[in-house]
């Protein structure tokens, strides 16, 4: 990625075109995939075919026969440390004696052609033992069940209690709830490049959320030092969590640590679906205990999340799926237990929501259910048990800025609704009618509404900062800011904000934004939500470090006092031009690295799960309204509309194109995004058959964005990507239910749900 300047200024507030919008729509962005070096080669990994098997041996002979083939590795070429993990150190670079999932990486090729690394692959010969897998989490923690690991197969528990032990409610609901195993679906699948610089080291370019934990993992397998194995951050395809842990990163690098020759590897789409971790499937077990009117009196749940083989970032899932996992209600006595297991299905991790999207489908469901049950308003029970600045959630963390639950429910219930259809109607606005698969025939309409809640940036006492080093100069008589961030611009609009951010607080209308890569410290993790308020706080304090210094540096020149920076003008408290910037800095530059940590966490008690867990929360809701045709179970959402509180809307274009774009995550999970595993093998990895929401399945969305600002935030922002994913979902489902009049607890929820 080279630098960026955008042609449009724009400041805080302001929605200026987006440096690499243009390039993008036009199909002129240069993502990773369409990297390219003179004399490279490409690599290939051979996966296991099976969920569970041990391996008696790998036969290359064939493979290395082959004409064009540079190179055939196994773990024995690993020459450092051959495990990685995001929190747990599990997970063999390439698999040693053990093979636990089907696609497990087993070996790699580099050769002068893809398709001949492709046939060497297919050459290589191994024996697997074949045995028997661990496929149902349920069963996971049985005295009887095999270990995925020698350790067990427990990756973490997490007891949450408070207030009353043995509480009693007038009125109980209870249920059950089962989620599917979602993709992260991001249309550039895995790529990169690797590129050895003659010396030992080398240079990695490829798409990621988080390049220094990249770096140290690729560091670690190669036995490299940090200055001679250095990331590049190239054209991300989206993420979405599923860019966290490892792909191509280290077996392009051991290939092209092998070879001398640069090594390019880019996985297929059904490789794609192997290659990476995915959304967590959960089974949930839910009880509310209220008063006679609805006011929630205890609630207890059971959360059980499948981590699939390897622990990836499941003990953060866990920990976000047990202190979130009741949503954003103040109930007085709780009992949560969440858990996290291996298995040997597909490995689980980070996916955008992040362990609050499966609990928020339970949630919800049953806060519908208490509604029925006492006679009042589905909107109502949640504005009567809403949180509010000054309550305290179920870790007893004080919520101390703006909670505006029954705000937000009672926003989208006032939005206006879609006309109701009269008379005969146009097919296409029937669901099923595009493929004229109904007229009309029992089509029944119902409406659904979700509120939830979402921390922000990482939790747990997990010490969560970004690096930013701004740069002022004079160039052409003009002053420039460049900043330098390692921070990934995964398609969010990072790159935007930083300049956004530079130009308010230095007044210059030129920011061009680095390259990303390891040269700069850590910007942490593209993932919850976190990098405007973490990033873009280290951005600012990097601007105010530079201005600091220019005003000093003008002080000491002029004789004067209380200063204040305006583009390339110093001027006096008195409103007076004093000198220019140029006059100031002459040929100088003003260069200042800060790294910034927001405030801090800690961890929760093990026994009661107490602790001020997380740095910030963010709200939102959303009313669905759907179609249901009951007869073939086919459903058709007619409207999504939401509203959500951002706190401070730095970009407000792209604030509600986070908006939309999560809404339709959390809405395909509801209806039609599921990874089918079948006796741990994946039997649809595939665009074909694993379906996601195109343009013709999303409906309008009418959006109302709140700006009340947190006082602990950079600008009072809050995070704006995930909160919409978690609240959408469970309003679809809510909606099909109301039209349905079935229960329907597990999504996605399939046409054979509605019919039988």
């Amino acid at each position: 990625m080279t630098s960026t300047e955008t042609p449009t200024a724009g400041r805080i507030g302001d929605s200026p075109l987006r440096p690499d919008g243009t390039l993008k729509v036009t199909g002129e962005f240069a993502y990773s995939s369409d990297l390219w070096h003179d004399d490279m080669c490409w690599g290939v990994t051979l996966r296991s075919p099976h969920p569970h098997a041990r391996i008696h041996g790998i036969d290359i002979s064939a493979a290395l026969a082959l004409p064009g083939v540079y190179a055939v590795l196994t773990h024995e070429d690993v020459p450092g440390l051959n495990r990685v993990g995001l929190e747990h150190l599990d997970q063999p670079a390439l698999a040693e004696d053990v093979v636990r999932y089907q696609g497990e990486a087993v070996a790699l090729v580099a050769a002068d052609h893809p398709e001949t690394a492709r046939r060497a692959a297919k050459r290589i010969v191994v024996d697997y033992e074949v045995l028997p897998a661990l496929t149902d989490p349920r069963h996971a923690l049985d005295d009887d069940a095999p270990h995925v690991h020698p350790d067990g197969n427990l990756v973490r528990a997490m007891k949450i209690r408070r207030g009353d032990p043995e509480p009693t409610a007038p009125v109980v609901v209870a249920l059950d709830f089962e989620v599917g195993m979602q993709d992260q679906a991001f249309l550039g699948p895995e790529s990169g490049l690797a590129v050895p610089d003659g010396e030992g080291g080398l240079d990695l370019y490829v798409a990621t959320q988080w390049l220094h934990v990249d770096q140290q993992q690729v560091c670690r397998v190669l036995d490299l030092t940090p200055d001679r194995a250095r990331l590049h951050l190239a054209g991300v395809g989206g993420a979405f969590g599923g860019r966290e842990d490892l792909s191509i990163h280290v077996h392009a690098c051991l290939l092209a640590m092998h070879t001398g020759k640069p090594v390019k590897m880019s996985y297929s789409r059904d490789e794609s679906f192997f290659g990476h971790v995915h959304r967590h499937p959960a089974w949930l077990r839910y009880e509310f205990g209220a008063s006679d009117t609805g006011e929630l009196i205890y609630a207890k749940a059971d959360i059980l999340f499948d981590g699939g083989a390897y622990a990836s970032s499941t003990t953060a899932v866990v920990g976000n799926g047990g202190t979130l996992g009741l949503g954003p209600y103040n109930i007085p006595s709780v009992s949560v237990d969440a858990r996290g297991v291996y298995t040997n299905n597909p490995p689980c991790g980070a996916m955008r929501g992040f362990g609050c999207v499966q609990a928020a489908f339970a949630h919800e469901a049953l806060m519908d259910e208490l509604a029925d049950r006492v006679g009042v308003d589905r909107v109502e029970i949640r504005a009567r048990n809403g949180m509010r600045e000054g309550d305290r959630n179920i870790t007893g963390q004080l919520i101390d800025s703006a909670a505006p639950v029954a705000e937000l429910i009672e926003i989208v219930r006032d939005l206006p609704l879609p006309a109701d259809p009269v008379g005969e109607r146009d097919i296409r606005d029937l669901p099923g009618g595009a493929a004229n698969s109904t007229h009309g025939e029992g089509v029944v309409r119902g409406i659904g509404y979700a509120v939830t809640y979402k921390n922000v940036g990482f939790s747990e006492g997990f010490d969560d900062y970004s690096t930013a080093r701004v740069r002022l100069e004079m160039t052409a008589g003009e002053p420039v800011a460049t900043v330098q961030t390692a921070a990934a611009e995964v398609g969010q609009g990072l790159i935007t904000v930083e300049q956004q951010i530079c130009r308010t607080e230095l007044g210059v209308d030129r920011v061009v934004v680095s390259p990303k890569d390891t040269s700069v410290g850590s910007g942490g993790s593209t993932s919850a939500s976190r990098q405007t308020y973490v990033t873009g706080g280290a951005v600012k304090a990097a601007c105010e470090a530079v201005r600091a210094s220019v005003l000093a540096r003008a002080a000491a020149q002029l004789g004067a006092r209380n200063l204040r920076l305006d583009g390339d003008k110093i001027i006096a408290e008195n409103g007076e031009v004093l000198a220019s910037l140029a006059d100031v800095l002459g040929d100088d530059a003003v260069d200042e690295t800060v790294e910034w940590h927001h405030r801090p966490t800690e961890e929760i008690d093990p026994e009661t799960g107490q602790g001020n867990a997380h740095v910030q929360y963010a709200f939102s809701a959303h009313r669905a309204v759907v179609d249901v045709d009951v007869e073939l179970g086919l459903v058709k959402v007619v409207a999504l509309d939401t509203a959500q509180d951002v706190g401070r809307a730095i970009n407000p274009d792209a604030v509600v194109g986070q908006i939309h774009g999560g809404s339709a995550q959390g809405m395909g999970l509801a209806l039609m995004e599921e990874i089918v595993v079948t006796d741990g093998k994946v039997r649809n990895p595939s665009f074909t058959d694993y379906l996601i929401p195109t343009i013709l399945d999303m409906p309008p969305m009418q959006v109302k964005v709140l700006e009340y600002a947190d006082p602990h935030a950079p600008y009072g922002v809050r995070g704006v990507g995930e909160p919409p994913t978690i609240s959408s979902g469970p309003a679809v489902a809510a909606a099909i239910r109301a039209a349905t009049g079935k229960a329907l607890r597990r999504v996605p929820v399939r046409p054979e749900h509605i019919t039988l």
